[in-house]
């Protein structure tokens, strides 16, 4: 594909699959086609071959030419550019275009267009490109370089709940610069070599994996739950519940790559309700049931929600119990009447469920710092979200209480049972 060569209608990309990966280099040519031109001849370089897609708004592109060009991008997400420009913001207009560069994105891939994918951008150009990362298959590489990604950011709107790689530009991305030089080059290799020597879908999932929500506070019992499962031949898929990884195995669910789920953890339900650092959206805990997949769940963690060093937890929540959990977190534990709405609102988004579902609940203790003598421990607030739930629950979801804490042994060989009498029963249905 020669560097030089002019825009194509996204159909023109369509025929025989080719050797050399295809990779997508998103960025807004109006501020960064010298960049996108450089990363370009390094990605033919290396033997990829890159469709630039410019996700311009404003001005006009030069320094590269697009293969699909913002008037292109602006049509595939059902506008015309000059509507975007006059959206009567800039967030709204990035919000019309990301749809646009999505489409193009996920056409391409579809047809076998797209290998991989990397973006160019400050903080909208970034922005626009994750937007269309996220649409992508798990394994698909994507790559972000963007000086929006330090530390001091929060990196959620680029990763989502997605495989994306984020490279800190260090610099500003206006100029070819040694700095700028050498981390595009550094990303230029990263998503070719991705693209060439892996950049496939995980093999093997799909009819024996079962994804599994854990926190450091249910590892122990998780651990227990996946010998058992394992034992009985299923394959576990671990997500770390942070406030990604429950939408994580929700995504993958979706996408058919999980079988059932077993959410043992659900401290993103009681982050959302106390707006902790973990919350999610208001689908977590539906779409196992939407899909009718069979489901187990467990009160893992709720009996806490995340803050932030001790330091800077807010002033309101200090007289609680409270767990130091690391220098970054802090855990803080709910008060009888939070756990109780907490309770009611595990039951409606489970009684919407279209598949079998089996609630599994111990009664010693959600988490470590949950039981007799240690910091979270207050039994009246989990009996006030044990009898908010079982109450709440519709006719027809098994509801079970073990007399053990929530990492015993015992205990996750009984949400194993479960499982696996449920899952069973659901493939025989």
């Amino acid at each position: 594909m020669s560097a030089n060569r002019g825009p194509r209608e996204i159909e023109d990309f369509v025929g025989s699959a080719v050797a050399a990966p295809r990779i997508a280099l998103i960025g807004t040519l109006d501020t960064k086609g010298a960049e996108i031109q450089y990363v370009r001849e390094r990605i033919g370089a290396l033997g990829g071959e890159a469709i630039v897609i410019d996700s311009g708004i404003l001005g006009s592109a030069s320094g590269a030419v697009a293969d699909v060009t913002r008037e292109q991008v602006a049509a595939a997400a059902g506008h015309r550019l000059d509507d975007i420009r006059k959206a009567g913001s800039r967030g709204r207009a990035v919000e019309m275009m990301r749809d646009g560069v999505r489409a193009v994105c996920v056409k391409l891939h579809s047809e076998g267009r797209l290998q991989g994918a990397l973006c160019l951008g400050g903080a909208e150009g970034a922005l626009l490109g994750a937007y269309a990362m996220h649409a992508l298959p798990l394994g698909v590489p994507k790559v972000i370089v963007s000086p929006s990604a330090s530390g001091r950011r929060v990196f959620g709107p680029f990763v989502g709940a997605s495989d994306v790689v984020v490279m800190h530009s260090v610099v500003d991305i206006l100029g070819l610069n040694p700095i700028a030089i050498s981390v595009f080059d550094n990303a230029a290799a990263a998503v070719v070599g991705m693209a060439t020597n892996a950049g496939r879908s995980p093999a093997g999932m799909g009819g024996r994996s079962v994804g599994v929500t854990m926190l450091g506070q249910t590892t122990p019992g998780v651990m227990h739950l996946r010998d058992a499962l394992e034992e009985a031949g299923w394959e576990t898929v671990i997500f770390h519940a942070n406030g990604v990884g429950g939408p994580a195995m929700e995504a993958l669910a979706r996408q058919g790559a999980l079988a059932g789920v077993v959410d043992y953890t659900l401290s993103e339900l009681a982050n959302s309700l106390m707006e902790g650092i973990h919350a999610t959206g208001p689908d977590r805990l539906t779409v196992a049931g939407e899909l009718g997949l069979p489901q187990v769940v467990v009160p893992g963690c709720v009996d806490f929600f995340n803050q932030g060093a001790p330091d800077t937890v807010p002033e309101k929540y200090r007289s609680r119990r409270s767990y130091y959990h690391n220098p970054v977190a802090t855990l803080v534990r709910l008060e009888p009447d939070e756990m109780a709405e907490l309770g009611r609102i595990v039951a409606k988004r489970l009684n919407g469920a279209r598949g079998p579902v089996s609630v599994v609940t111990p009664t010693r203790g959600f988490s470590l710092s949950d039981t007799e003598g240690n910091a979270l421990w207050f039994p009246e607030a989990d009996a006030a979200f044990l009898g908010s739930l079982e109450a709440s629950l519709r006719p027809g979801i098994a509801f079970e209480r073990v007399a053990a804490t929530v990492n015993d042994r015992e205990f996750a060989e009984v949400v194993a049972a479960r499982y696996l009498t449920i899952s069973k029963e659901h493939a025989h249905a």
